[in-house]
């Protein structure tokens, strides 16, 4: 496992984890700004890294 890799499946709980964070603190705050935790909600849904895309290191993922 190289450094990517683990990289990779430490940033798609990450992800998740801070997009119900954003969401949860504007809902709570009345603030409208809680649609920027949608954006890394379903990139960690959807198992879409951003930064192994834009580096081209990450190795895919086989299903």
């Amino acid at each position: 496992m190289n450094k990517f890799d683990r990289f990779r499946s430490f940033c798609r709980p990450f992800r998740i984890v801070l997009g119900l964070v954003l969401i949860a603190t504007g809902f709570l705050l009345d603030n409208p700004w809680f649609y920027l935790g949608v954006i890394p909600l379903a990139a960690g849904l959807a198992d879409f890294c951003p930064v192994c895309i834009i580096s081209k290191k990450c190795t895919p993922k086989t299903k």
